[in-house]
């Protein structure tokens, strides 16, 4: 009974679960609750750029969370801690007045506890699985974590639509929601208490102080500093990734601007179901191709297609905006896919970047956007994403993100960083 209970295939969707959906509140649902709580479109890129910040820093606390053993105990107190987070968001967001820069400290405190919460995943999922079991519960984790981001992104957004028309107040929706998702994240909590078994391998605690932890990571720094070329190819990988960087909030700002203001003037429900929904299935498919087919042909024959195709969903973004089309919600969703999917399959690019710049350090991450190398190379970008939009305007902003992706093109060729990383790839063979 106690096998039964403790089977990979009941504890590891429990444990994605409770990754990804407090997750999904930070990266993607804070967006539209700053918005909707008065944070300008300049404030609120600003804003949610700084809730990657946690991921940039991901690195510097993996040997402490590594070096402190008892993953099982400490994800059940993070878990905990989660919950109690999500719980003081409702809490506050029920008050008579709420400032937003308040909120966004707790929603930044959230976002430091899902890294954290992440880091400890990773480590846990290694010490109980073996190493011959782990590539058979790969795929499982990865569309257990897909299918609860696909589902939680849209259906958050669609309940707080419905919970909005039905309060007819934005501030008692998103209470209600907030309530609502701690009391889910509660529900998982209990689950992971019974079903996470212990781990094969108990680390004895080391303690470790932040200090010798950030030593060890500047040593790191300082070697891949010395790399060959090495500004060249984040120089590239930089190019490659900002127009997602720049449409990464304002594709939102888009949806929801009024006709006036350029916009298509989506309803909360339609941005739920358009962006949260469809667009996050399409990323996750695009996601999920690229990871097949790199384990069939490799990231060698990939990585050309993969780079055009990452650089390709700005131009569906920059036609709605020349030729809006605010009723067709099917234009709509097929745009969005297109969009997304190009965003997911193109990531298989950066992998060799990565790789090459980081060594064996994130050789195995399967979430490309959140490793600390891709994150901080898009949050300045992201920042500055709403100013650059509230200048331009929404059509000249998105023919400007269109047209950086050849020139993207020009510096990955001329600078031959493809060579570069081919042949450090046929090198660590």
């Amino acid at each position: 009974m106690s096998k039964k209970r403790n089977s990979p295939w009941l504890w590891i969707p429990s444990l994605c679960a409770a990754e990804e959906i407090p997750m999904a509140v930070v990266m993607y649902v804070a967006l539209i609750m700053l918005m909707q709580f008065g944070a300008s479109e300049l404030m609120a890129s600003f804003y949610v750029a700084m809730l990657f910040f946690p991921w940039v820093m991901k690195s510097y606390l993996y040997n402490m969370v590594r070096r402190s053993g008892s993953f099982k105990r400490n994800l059940h107190v993070v878990e905990s801690l989660l919950f109690l987070c999500l719980m003081g968001v409702a809490v506050y967001i029920s008050e008579a007045k709420v400032k937003v820069y308040l909120l966004f400290l707790q929603l930044l405190l959230l976002s430091c506890l899902c890294a954290w919460h992440e880091l400890l995943s990773r480590l846990y999922y290694s010490r109980v699985l073996s190493p011959h079991q782990q590539p058979l519960f790969m795929n499982t984790k990865m569309f257990s974590s897909q299918m609860v981001l696909v589902v939680t992104y849209g259906l958050l957004i669609i309940v707080a639509g419905f919970f909005e028309v039905f309060f007819r107040s934005y501030q008692k929706a998103w209470a209600m929601e907030s309530s609502l998702v701690a009391g889910g994240f509660l529900l998982l909590l209990v689950l992971n208490v019974i079903f996470l078994p212990s781990p094969r391998i108990n680390d004895p605690y080391r303690p470790e102080t932040l200090t010798h932890t950030v030593r060890k990571e500047l040593h790191v720094l300082s070697r891949i500093q010395h790399k060959p070329h090495v500004f060249t190819v984040l120089l590239s990988l930089f190019l490659l990734l900002l127009p997602q960087s720049l449409m990464f909030n304002t594709r939102v700002f888009f949806l929801f601007a009024s006709a006036d203001e350029g916009g298509l003037g989506c309803s909360v429900q339609d941005v739920g179901f358009a962006q949260g929904t469809i667009g996050v299935l399409a990323f996750s498919f695009g996601i999920t191709l690229g990871h097949y087919l790199c384990q069939k042909h490799g990231e060698r024959p990939l990585f050309w297609p993969t780079a055009i195709v990452l650089t390709l969903s700005p131009l569906s973004y920059m036609l709605m905006a020349h030729h809006p089309q605010p009723d067709q919600m099917l234009l709509l969703c097929c745009t969005t896919f297109f969009a997304q999917f190009c965003f997911g399959f193109g990531l298989t690019a950066c992998r060799s970047f990565v790789v090459y710049i980081s060594e064996q350090r994130y050789r195995y991450t399967t979430n490309l956007l959140y490793v600390p190398l891709v994150a901080s190379l898009m949050i300045v970008p992201m920042a500055m994403s709403g100013w650059v939009c509230q200048t331009l305007g929404y059509p000249l902003f998105f023919t400007l993100t269109a047209c950086l992706a050849p020139v993207a093109w020009l510096v990955v060729a001329v600078s031959k960083t493809n060579e570069l990383l081919l042949k450090m790839e046929s090198k660590n063979e």
